[in-house]
């Protein structure tokens, strides 16, 4: 009877041994890193050359000494100060909005319980099926019969929850929350919301990071709505980006110039709270 557990105590486990990528899987990631990190490589380098020197056939794949200068006429012909700060605005308070709500309602769509819930579920997942740009002009219509064509709160208010942002979190604290916790919660008299600020949100606070990320992501890139409801006197970076380089001939350096300067804020955002926002992922799934 000693032998076979021998045996078997001898056999290599699968659940501990540590894989290793092989030289081609290693190709393969330098190759979509390669692939990815190119546009933005070709921006700097465009950023730094003149028009001209754009227009070479084969183009130059270096950098030039021509950054700062066409900086100087990005900051001459847009108010690019005022459109990143209105940018960041308008960002930040749809991510605080968006992530806020989504986890409130999918709070309410995974673990409450009432009349026209699933009902409800299904009407806001459907909501993702209509185009947005059919809602433009009745939008449109309401900002301009309330007064806020070309205000900030036009861009934030339409933005401030998400039908995806409700079915993401919905669907995280599925998987992540425990029946177990708000029914001990409910035991101990604690209230809903109580149950939510002490229970779910850190709970829920890895899948939070990530909605947030991509909300702040997708609101400082908008450019349809922006463009409809602010002029250039009260500009987003988007909508300042418009602005240059005019005349017959467009300057492409010097839109690429602001196209860097209105690009280096979100990776700024995302150098500081990428690791945060992997490692709190990391935790939710060994928890989970």
């Amino acid at each position: 009877m000693t032998a076979p557990v021998a045996t078997a105590n001898r056999r290599p486990s699968r659940a501990g041994r540590t894989l290793h990528a092989g030289p081609v899987a290693y190709g393969i990631l330098v190759v979509a890193v390669l692939f990815s990190a190119f546009p933005f490589y070709w921006t700097i380098v465009a950023a730094s050359r003149s028009n001209a020197e754009l227009a070479k056939v084969p183009p130059t794949l270096l950098p030039g000494p021509n950054l700062m200068r066409n900086f100087e006429a990005v900051l001459e012909e847009a108010d690019i100060g005022k459109a990143l700060l209105n940018s960041l605005i308008v960002s930040g308070s749809i991510t605080l909005g968006t992530v806020l709500c989504c986890t409130l309602a999918g709070f309410a769509f995974a673990k409450l319980r009432f009349r026209g819930r699933g009902a409800l579920l299904a009407v806001t997942v459907g909501t993702m099926m209509i185009p947005p740009q059919l809602g433009v002009i009745p939008l449109f219509m309401l900002i301009a019969e309330l007064g806020w064509v070309n205000q900030l709160q036009a861009v934030i208010l339409p933005g401030l929850v998400s039908a995806f942002g409700v079915f993401f979190m919905r669907q995280y604290l599925v998987q992540s929350l425990p029946d177990e916790l708000i029914e001990a919660a409910r035991v101990d008299g604690a209230s809903t919301a109580r149950i939510f600020w002490s229970i779910v949100v850190p709970i829920a606070r890895p899948g939070m990071a990530v909605l947030g990320l991509l909300t702040f992501m997708a609101a400082w890139n908008d450019f349809f709505w922006p463009v409809v409801a602010l002029t250039s006197s009260e500009p987003t970076v988007q909508v300042a980006l418009r602005q240059l380089g005019g005349g017959y001939v467009h300057d492409q350096s010097v839109i690429m110039a602001g196209t860097l300067l209105g690009t280096l804020p979100v990776l700024l955002v995302f150098g500081l709270l990428g690791r945060q926002i992997v490692g709190g992922i990391m935790q939710g799934a060994v928890k989970g």
